[in-house]
C-alpha cells in the first residue's frame, strides 16, 4: 500500500508519496483527474490550486501544489484525498 508524506513549503505544499508499487499509472490517473478539476475526492481543496507539478521516479510520486493568490491549502484536507484516492487503488 502507497504511503504519503506532506510537507509545507514557502511556495505551497510537497508530498511524497512512496511503495506505489503497480498503483503507480492508477494514481497519476487520479491525481491528473483532480489537476483537471474532475476529483471524486471528498474534498474541494483542488478548488484552491494554482498549479500541480508531478514528478514520477523509481521510487514514488512527488506532489508541488500551489495555491491561488489570497488562498490557502489546507494539508488535513490534502490528506484526506490522499487516503479516499489510495484506499480506492487497493479495490
Amino acid at each position: 500500500m502507497a504511503h504519503y508524506r506532506i510537507t509545507e513549503e514557502k511556495s505551497g505544499v510537497a508530498v511524497d508519496v512512496t511503495e506505489v508499487g503497480d498503483s503507480a499509472e492508477k494514481l497519476l490517473q487520479a491525481i491528473g483527474a483532480c489537476q483537471e478539476g474532475r476529483c471524486s475526492c471528498p474534498t474541494d481543496e483542488y478548488q484552491k490550486l494554482a498549479s500541480l507539478d508531478i514528478d514520477q521516479s523509481a521510487d514514488g510520486i512527488r506532489l508541488r501544489l500551489e495555491a491561488k493568490p489570497g488562498e490557502t491549502l489546507d494539508t488535513s484536507e490534502i490528506a484526506a484525498c490522499l487516503d479516499h484516492t489510495i484506499n480506492r487503488l487497493d479495490k
